[in-house]
Order: structure tokens, then sequence, then C-alpha cells
């Protein structure tokens, strides 16, 4: 968007529909609806704006006022032309607590449900198809994707095929889509490319239902990893740090809640929302694999 050096800038009337990007520590990265008010004076670029759905007091019954920068404004933006295939390494925008923020998509689920990971908030939830979109920016009046967009458009099919890189004997994590296991990590080895876009792969903690050998699936690639590089804790985990918890022959994504006495901590469970007592020996520093690199929150 443009600055406020430019020659352009926006110009804005009472009742106009607006995203409004709050300055406020805790909502960088973040885009909420509301209305302009008026301007705050004649021959000033600053408006009086209200919010949709934040609010200016704990009852909820005042709706918030702020008087901002016309930088801070933008229109809403348009719907897309077509509709969007969201897929694992998006950039996107996520509708979460009553605003879009930044994120990228890191694993997807059955059910046209995707993990994405919140840069705002150092975590990942797990959202329906509906409440993502991609970005866009609102360059001097007028929408323009932005550049991982304009990448996304034309390297789609090259894209893809970098991401499915995975050789027979590989050593990967596998998200599962299994009920009571959704959210979690599995080891795993690649036997065989099994289709377009998936891979058969075996289980190295998981058995089948005679307990007779290790599980067998076909997976897609997208929901395939390699393993995540060993990190070293030396002065042991932090409150609200992001870990992996080894839980039930996998790696479950959580929060640090409580520090306890002798290295044991206790974790909630982002995606159950249930807290575990777990030992530093079963905890590592969580990390998501975003745009082929290793990135810890």
């Amino acid at each position: 968007m443009s600055n406020p050096s430019s020659s352009w800038v926006a110009q804005f009337n009472p009742g106009d529909r607006v995203e409004i990007r709050p300055r406020d520590v805790g909502f960088c990265g973040s885009w909420y609806a509301g209305t302009v008010v008026r301007r705050e004076a004649k021959n000033t670029n600053r408006y009086v704006v209200e919010y949709d759905q934040l609010y200016a007091d704990e009852s909820g019954e005042k709706l918030l006022q702020e008087t901002l920068d016309w930088v801070q404004l933008r229109p809403p933006p348009p719907p897309p032309e077509k509709k969007v295939q969201f897929k694992f390494e998006d950039e996107v925008e996520a509708f979460y607590s009553d605003g879009w923020w930044e994120g990228a998509i890191i694993a997807e689920h059955s059910g046209g449900k995707f993990a994405v990971f919140l840069r705002g908030f150092d975590e990942q939830i797990v959202l329906e198809e509906k409440d993502l979109r991609l970005p866009v920016q609102w360059v001097k009046g007028k929408w323009e994707p932005r550049f991982e967009q304009v990448q996304r458009e034309k390297e789609n099919s090259n894209f893809s095929k970098e991401v499915m890189k995975f050789t027979q004997g590989m050593q990967v994590e596998v998200l599962t889509d299994e009920d009571g296991l959704k959210g979690a990590w599995f080891a795993a080895t690649i036997i065989e490319p099994s289709g377009e876009d998936k891979y058969l792969i075996e289980y190295k903690t998981l058995r089948n239902d005679d307990d007779t050998k290790f599980l067998r699936e076909v997976i897609r690639a997208c929901n395939i990893r390699p393993c995540p590089p060993e990190i070293i804790v030396v002065d042991g985990f932090k409150v609200w740090g992001a870990v992996d918890a080894y839980y039930n022959e996998g790696w479950w994504v959580g929060v640090i809640a409580k520090v306890l006495i002798n290295s044991n901590y206790e974790v909630n469970f982002i995606e159950y929302d249930e807290k575990t007592t777990f030992n530093q020996a079963d905890l590592r520093p969580h990390q998501d694999w975003l745009n082929g690199k290793w990135v810890v929150p």
C-alpha cells in the first residue's frame, strides 16, 4: 500500500465500509471490518472509524471507535473471480478472533479444513476453507495480488512438483486424518509413489489392527514433511512456548501452560484444548515446515 509520502491519498466518506489495520500491540498483521464515521477535520487525512466486532468496553455494549490515518484504511477486498483451491504452503489471510490475520497453510485436513500458522499469534489453528482468503494489496486505489499470489499462479505446477519430492526409503513425518489422531505427526518411511501427489508410507510406531506388522497407508504429499532437525534445549522450556509432545506414538502440537518441578511441564494441546503433564525428555521445540524451510515460532 502507498505510504504517506506518496502523491496519491485515499479519500473516504462517512458511511464507507472499510477494513482497518490496527497498530496496537497484539494486532500486528490483521485487518478488521468497520465503517467510516467522519473525517477528523476538514483538511486532514485522518478519519474516525467504528469497528464491527471490537468493543470499547468489556460488557460488549459499545462498539470501539478510533481516529486513524488514511494509510490504516482500505475498502473491503473484492471476492475472487474464481474459486480458490487452497493448498499446502499458500500464504493466506485467515478469519480468526473477529479479524483477518496473516498466515500460511502448513497442512491439509479432510472435510475442507486446513491447519494454518498465524504469525500474529505464533500458533497453529485449524480453519475451514470459508475462513481463508488469498492476500491482496490496495495500491493507489487499485487491488493487486500480492507477490506470493502472482508466483503461485505462474509456478503452480512447478511448485506442486517441488513439494512432492519424496524418495523411496526417506524418513518423514506424516499428518493423519484418523479420528482421535488429528493434529499429530507420526514417524514413517516412504515406500513408493502411489498415484498423483500421493505416497505409500509405513509408520514406524503405528501397527495394523491385528498387531502383526507396522501399518501402511497411502498419504497425500501435502501431509508429509521431512523429519525436523533436532534442537537442543539447554535452559528448559518457558511458559507459552510452542512445543511438540510425544504422546500415543506421535508428536502433538501444544503450548507450555505451566513449568513444574523436576523438568516436568503441563502442556495444553491446541487441537483438543486438553492439558497433560510431560517430562522434558518427551518434548521438543515446535517447528513448522514452510516454503521448504523449518521455521521456529
